[in-house]
């Protein structure tokens, strides 16, 4: 009995999950707008992880692109 009770409860929450998905639609925005702030921000995100890498932030010399440039 107690195992029927258990994966009635699991299934409700899979029929739960794929309600709430399949109500949310494919889209994440629909407008231009939002599109180039996504792709603003993905472009952002690729720039940050070449520059903060472990390889860059530990191993190489500092350049003129470093955040932490000394103060003139």
């Amino acid at each position: 009995m107690t195992l029927w009770v258990f994966f009635g409860v699991l299934g409700g929450l899979v029929v739960l999950l794929v309600g709430v998905l399949l109500r949310r639609g494919w889209t994440r925005t629909e407008h231009a707008e939002g599109l180039r702030i996504e792709e603003r921000a993905r472009v952002q995100a690729a720039q940050d992880r070449t520059s903060y890498n472990s390889w860059a932030v530990h191993n190489a010399p500092p350049n003129q692109t470093d955040a932490y440039q000394r103060r003139r």
